[in-house]
């Protein structure tokens, strides 16, 4: 079952337009992912590009896996990348606890999906799946809670606290270290989950994983490499010294022409801005520079630059010195990561949701100005897990997924509406329609004996439709009241299928449905999911 995007909340028409009418936004998006021709054009363009580190890139991934027993299609793939005629289907996320919402697992999933499908489709190619973790964010916030239904489907969010200062700048997550406090999340998630022979190999997973002494970074990855290794991903490590060493050339080109394209960027927002939305705010420079107190974008100033939030200034000789000393500690934004990626990648397709497809009308004017090939942008797969019980109450009331996008109110309203024996919008608006006409030829008789009469018949009149409405409220509590049962029911569903008023893919991490199905719920979307329909897909477990 599938739904259009344009049918539920939470989807930008830049968005809506890139999948439905490219011809739309054909001036932001120089490639269509629908077109084979733009495919063939970018597998040119990616063999002609001068590439002289990829051998490089394919080392620097194989030392990132030497604690890992990779399977023979990882390392296949890891092999394959120092091949001219191997391209990249990359998608990425923030190393979140557990993994992050479901959607990470359904790019994930779309990614390996799709480097399958093109292998099969243009087989003079190799089509490798990676996936970028962007541990140079540092957004701890972002990435230290996980949404889940609890064992009474109560929606609840576990945390992880290293008992900090909230406001401290922590730098890069990635390099976060977990302390004993992750025993306490761990517990939390112990007590949330319901009973089952399920359980405990999934806790005992996420204690492998996640434990005291280990970064966020190293976390996130042996989960994933867990869940999707015998698929032959590549989960790739951006923030590896190696790897910065080689983004130098981009670094520097930032630092020494970022008022270049820092106007191109401002006018391609702006033009952006006139018909849709624009999501990033643009910076003068894209780059972040990270020491003892955190990460601090750097900002340029009269005479040289400052890390912002520092009183610390510096010439532009200084800022080159601190590149050239070590790399590892600059990082770029998010209108630079994608350049910086698809520079160290031979990157054919992005696999990304529609946040991200829409930020990239901003960000490919940066890949002419930095010469690195576009990448097509393919929308990851969309999906919301409906298990029997609540396809069931789905159909019986004659339902769909978007009716769950209403607030609670109007979908209750719906479906008592749908199963009362009475209309009562419908009978309290005859009835009010009936003694209103009754209160007027009153109102007219009564002024025409004593127009002083006005004020005592209009507070009655209005004491009299107060009375109504109250009347009306407390009979469809009655009438509520007689159908608990079903609105119970709709309530639990909807707790599921939009939890938090937002679709279950965006709030719900996969624990929940590991632990209600076991690990191998993840095989089961990967069969299931379709990454050839562009709609929201509705998963029937």
């Amino acid at each position: 079952m599938f739904l259009n995007y344009s049918e539920l909340p939470g989807f930008q028409n830049l968005f809506l337009d890139y999948i439905n009418e490219y011809e739309n936004v054909e001036k932001f998006y120089p490639k269509n992912f629908r077109e084979s021709e733009d495919f063939f054009k970018t597998f040119s363009e990616l063999g002609n590009y001068d590439r002289p580190h990829r051998k490089e890139i394919s080392k620097i991934i194989r030392n990132q896996y030497s604690n890992f027993n990779i399977s023979k299609q990882t390392e296949s793939n890891i092999v394959s990348l120092a091949s001219p005629n191997t391209f990249a289907v990359v998608t990425g996320q923030q190393v979140s606890l557990f993994g992050g919402p479901m959607y990470t697992i359904f790019k994930t999933i779309s990614t390996i999906k799709l480097a399958n499908l093109f292998n099969e489709k243009y087989s003079d190619y190799n089509f490798v799946p990676i996936f970028w973790m962007e541990a140079d964010d540092h957004d701890f916030d972002e990435v230290s809670s996980a949404n889940i239904l609890d064992k009474n489907n109560s929606f609840i969010t576990l945390n992880y606290f290293d008992g900090l200062d909230e406001e401290l700048n922590r730098g890069a997550v990635g390099n976060v270290v977990f302390n004993s406090n992750i025993n306490n999340t761990l517990a939390d998630l112990d007590e949330a989950l319901r009973d089952n022979e399920f359980k405990n190999d999934i806790l005992s997973l996420l204690k492998d994983c996640y434990k005291e002494g280990t970064t966020f970074k190293e976390a996130f990855k042996k989960l994933l490499f867990h869940l999707f290794d015998e698929n032959g991903l590549i989960i790739f490590d951006p923030q590896d010294s190696s790897v910065k060493n080689l983004l130098l050339p981009v670094f520097e080109k930032e630092i020494n022409n970022f008022d270049l394209h820092t106007t191109t960027n401002i006018l391609k927002s702006a033009e952006l801005e006139e018909v849709y939305h624009a999501q990033i705010k643009v910076k003068p420079i894209n780059l972040f520079y990270t020491d003892e107190t955190g990460r601090h974008l750097i900002e340029p100033v009269e005479d040289g630059f400052r890390l912002k939030g520092k009183r610390k200034r510096m010439d532009k000789d200084e800022l080159m010195n601190l590149l050239y000393f070590d790399p590892s500690t600059f990082s770029p934004n998010v209108m630079l990561r994608p350049v910086c990626q698809d520079f160290l990648l031979p990157t054919v397709v992005y696999v990304g949701g529609p946040s991200e497809i829409s930020y990239f009308a901003q960000v490919i004017p940066n890949y002419d100005f930095f010469n690195v090939v576009t990448p097509i942008l393919f929308p990851r797969a969309s999906a919301t897990i409906v298990e029997s019980r609540q396809l069931a109450i789905i159909n019986k009331f004659k339902l769909s997924l978007s009716d769950f996008t209403y607030d609670e109110n109007t979908l209750i309203e719906k479906v008592i509406k749908q199963i009362s024996e009475f209309d009562f919008d419908e009978i309290f608006t005859n009835s009010e329609a009936e003694i209103n006409n009754v209160l007027l030829t009153l109102k007219k008789h009564l002024l025409t004996v004593d127009e002083s009469l006005l004020q005592p018949i209009e507070k009655s009149i209005l004491r009299i439709e107060q009375t109504l409405e109250t009347l009306k409220e407390k009979s469809k509590s009655a009438e509520e009241r007689k159908h608990q049962i079903v609105i119970s029911q709709l309530q639990k569903v909807r707790n599921v299928l939009f939890p938090n008023n937002t679709l279950q893919e965006r709030e719900i991490n996969f624990i929940y449905f590991a632990n209600k199905y076991g690990i191998d719920i993840i095989k089961w979307i990967m069969n299931e999911i379709k990454t050839n329909k562009i709609e929201h897909q509705l998963l029937e477990v």
